[in-house]
């Protein structure tokens, strides 16, 4: 059995799981809405509270999906009840960050200002205080597409390994590297 696709999935209150005849799942709570569509070898059922997913055979992939699907659904009900979070810095002079609504305009050391349009689902706060870093706090309810749009910011500008410079999540420790004065 899988390690990971036997362990239950307790629902928190007011999260509720639907699953249609075409395996496509949906989980509706505080934060929002999400679905996903399963493999039709994956069965979710809801007892009590918990949610069990059931493997049709003891195939390769069938092992595969089980693992998978549980852990999208997992996601997908912590998401809609908690939410997920995100925290980036811009480290070097001159770098700031600003947004108008679901528009995030960056300034990163260009000869031209980087303006990047958002998903609606995700909520965007920037914060420039004097004596820090520039910061950028993403929140969704979609860990996959929080994901996704955090590592596409991040590449504007990736840290590079001298001085730290570029865009770095919070708390992320960066190898860095001595510069030739170093080797005399």
């Amino acid at each position: 059995m899988s390690r990971i696709g036997k362990l239950p999935i307790t629902l928190p209150k007011g999260v509720e799981v639907n699953v249609s005849d075409k395996n496509v799942v949906t989980v509706k709570g505080a934060k929002g809405t999400l679905t996903q569509k399963m493999d039709a070898a994956v069965t979710l059922k809801n007892e009590e509270g918990k949610l069990t997913l059931e493997r049709a055979t003891d195939q390769k992939r069938h092992k595969a999906m089980h693992g998978l699907y549980r852990a999208l659904v997992a996601s997908m009900v912590k998401g809609v009840s908690e939410g997920y979070k995100t925290e980036q810095e811009l480290v070097g002079v001159g770098y700031r960050a600003a947004n108008k609504g679901q528009l995030l305009e960056l300034t990163l050391g260009f000869s031209h200002n980087v303006s990047f349009e958002l998903p609606a689902e995700i909520k965007v706060t920037t914060t420039n205080e004097k004596g820090k870093n520039p910061s950028i706090i993403l929140e969704c309810a979609d860990k996959q597409l929080i994901g996704a749009v955090s590592a596409k910011i991040r590449s504007l500008r990736k840290p590079e390994p001298y001085k730290g410079k570029g865009v770095k999540f919070a708390g992320e420790i960066l190898r860095r590297k001595a510069g030739k004065s170093a080797g005399k």
